[in-house]
């Protein structure tokens, strides 16, 4: 079986956190940090100066490179399956993954986390709005519809506030017209935050594999996948605020294959993909979709792929080969210091069972799907950043100003880093003490 390649980003900037009136989950901050090398800004002339010129820049049109991607779209979107483009990271390929992230980024900008308000959450604007107020204006896409996900993972003491509840994880869209000229082809955009709520982690504490009989008529019970991400992406709330009473699968189907059929009826002979986009969390409900979409044909003859920032494992060896027999493809952009990336199957997993006596347990083991761009970034003083998808971007886009990246929730996001390492260090002795029974056996 062949495995992912891997190619590492040393990317060094300054960064320091900028002050910020509210805070919120998950845009922790930056990055790879030598301490001589910090810039503090102390006039107030100069930190006006600084949000200005980030204003702008968050708002500027793409990257004019970004019109040579019309050439080389199959390519970036992984139908070699990246092969060049890795080491070194191709100018190009660099810029539509940054794209993708901010697309990404967007979920967690438009989400409303204030407990008070109505919209709590609920995206805090309308689809037309959405892209704009959330700092991607130039990104050349219509939102066409929102999803909504829940899990019935409950969190002890709180299951009624918990189990079941919907919220908003991200919004499916399609490239305009002078986008899709830019582009090369009609792009199909499925975008996911990461997890927010607490039964979205409970969920994510399920490490247990289940099947995931996504078409009903070859169920294909060898095909695995992680029960806490299959419970969000299949759950439903028949009470939902938001009127969603459908599971987040049922959405985005419905909503994807509305789009291809309209598509294909509106502009024939014109090419199209499916993007899939997610962060944390977000990237594994992105690999279960693309997966779905071409287990059951839906894509037609878009290709499907998956941009995943700091994206766990979601399935086992089966589910791997099913996705590079469907041809979906997979961009993993992980951090070499990011614990979420080595879950879970921290031990068992695509390269400790390749070979020794481990090997027959590779097909009740966890594996990565696709080709890898590992990058390498930490901060010592915030370990919770290490996972942050603002890092993940500002270290694509090699970003050295102070403040380009604001931080958020650190204590709090520090905690649930903590507790990951704690986890990862239980496999792992588990997992050896299984290794070392199999090495007698042998």
């Amino acid at each position: 079986m062949a495995f992912g390649i891997t190619t590492k980003l040393h990317l060094q900037c300054s960064m320091q956190p900028a002050a910020m009136s509210r805070r919120r989950h998950a845009k922790l901050g930056h990055v790879r940090c030598a301490a001589a090398a910090t810039t503090t800004l102390t006039s107030k002339a100069a930190v006006a100066t600084t949000a200005s010129a980030r204003t702008v820049r968050s708002r500027r049109a793409p990257a004019a490179s970004s019109a040579s991607v019309s050439h080389m779209w199959k390519k970036v979107h992984g139908l070699e399956d990246w092969e060049g483009m890795l080491e070194p990271l191709h100018p190009v390929l660099r810029d539509e993954v940054v794209r993708y992230g901010e697309l990404v980024r967007a979920c967690y900008e438009a989400l409303e986390e204030d407990r008070s308000s109505p919209k709590y959450m609920n995206c805090k604007y309308g689809k037309r709005q959405m892209l704009e107020e959330a700092g991607v204006a130039a990104a050349g896409y219509e939102v066409t519809r929102y999803i909504y996900s829940s899990s019935d993972a409950a969190v002890p003491g709180m299951e009624a506030m918990t189990s079941g509840c919907a919220s908003w994880a991200g919004y499916v869209a399609v490239s305009t017209d002078e986008m899709t000229r830019r582009l090369g082809r009609r792009d199909v955009l499925v975008s996911f935050r990461g997890t927010v709520t607490a039964a979205e982690w409970m969920a994510n504490l399920k490490s247990s594999l289940e099947p995931a009989s996504f078409d009903p008529r070859d169920a294909r019970p060898d095909v695995k996948v992680e029960s806490g991400f299959r419970n969000v992406y299949t759950s439903t709330d028949k009470t939902c605020r938001f009127g969603c009473v459908d599971s987040c699968r049922d959405q985005l189907l419905r909503e994807v294959s509305r789009l291809v059929a309209s598509c294909s009826k509106t502009h024939p002979g014109e090419e199209m993909s499916i993007t899939v986009a997610g962060h944390s969390m977000g990237g594994a409900l992105a690999q279960l979709l693309a997966y779905d979409l071409a287990e059951l044909g839906l894509n037609g003859d878009a290709p499907v792929t998956v941009f995943s920032f700091g994206g766990p494992r979601v399935g086992n060896a089966a589910f791997k080969a099913r996705c590079d027999e469907l041809g979906v493809k997979v961009l993993r952009v992980a951090n070499a210091h990011d614990p979420v990336t080595k879950l879970p199957g921290v031990f068992l997993n695509e390269t400790t069972t390749r070979l020794g006596p481990l090997d027959a347990m590779r097909g009740a083991c966890y594996m990565h799907v696709g080709q890898e761009l590992a990058l390498d970034f930490v901060r010592f003083s915030d370990l919770g950043s290490v996972h942050d998808l603002g890092a993940y971007v500002a270290s694509l886009k090699g970003e050295a100003a102070a403040g380009e990246v604001s931080f958020h929730h650190i204590n709090a996001y520090a905690g649930v880093i903590a507790k990951a390492m704690e986890f990862i260090d239980r496999q792992r002795d588990a997992a050896m003490r299984v290794c070392d029974w199999f090495c007698q056996l042998a």
